[in-house]
């Protein structure tokens, strides 16, 4: 299994990313996010699922849809839901917004796949 397709098999079906950053150690593939940055975001997500479950529950709908649509980025789908996550909790983001933002991905008709 590739890093991506093992960053994905965590992100879709929801594993704790710090699991993924020990299972990657032995990899000789560089991932997209430092170790830091992935426990961050598994924070992020944990927090997210505790005070808002609908947003949490949500996001991951956004995230279903997408693969299903499948409009020829793959690789991309797992990456910006982390980068999303990341932008909670920062900056007067609320995570209500976010989750919204998100979910416009779903209104945006790509043209280039």
């Amino acid at each position: 299994m590739t890093l991506i397709e093992l960053f994905t098999d965590y992100v879709v079906n929801r594993k704790d990313l710090r699991e993924y950053v020990e299972l990657r150690q032995n990899m000789r593939e560089r991932g997209e996010f430092s170790d830091e940055t992935l426990v961050h975001a598994q924070e992020s997500l944990e927090r997210l699922k505790l005070e808002n479950n609908s947003e949490y529950e949500a996001m991951y709908v956004t995230l279903k849809e997408i693969f299903t649509l499948d409009r020829g980025h793959k690789v991309e789908y797992p990456i910006d839901f982390i980068k999303e996550v990341l932008k909670m909790y920062h900056h007067g983001h609320s995570a209500h917004d976010i989750a919204q933002e998100y979910n416009e991905v779903l209104k945006h008709h790509f043209h280039d796949a």
